[in-house]
């Protein structure tokens, strides 16, 4: 159920306000997803973390240097639902 992001604002701290595809609005806060650590340790830097754009390829957030997040992760938070994910039909039981 991926739903691209279409708007990014950066708020206080380490939140983001997020609008998707499909209408859906919430803020999240990064530094409850992510450690700042790898690819993400740049982020600990405010002025670098304001760099945050909305991929248009991609449908989710990216910074200079590499980082994106999930955005299936990100419209999880948003909405507080968990993410599905479909099991192949032989885990089920059926026959290919």
């Amino acid at each position: 159920m991926l739903q691209d992001i279409v708007e990014v604002k950066v708020l206080d701290g380490y939140r983001l306000h997020l609008r998707f595809e499909d209408g859906v609005e919430g803020v999240v806060d990064i530094a409850d997803l992510v450690r700042f650590e790898g690819v993400f340790s740049q982020l600990r830097d405010r002025r670098a973390f304001e760099k945050v754009r909305v991929h248009p390829e991609l449908g989710t957030v990216v910074w200079p240097g590499g980082a994106d997040l999930d955005p299936d992760v990100l419209y999880a938070e948003v909405t507080s639902k968990p993410i599905v994910v479909a099991q192949p039909a032989v885990a089920r039981g059926e026959s290919a």
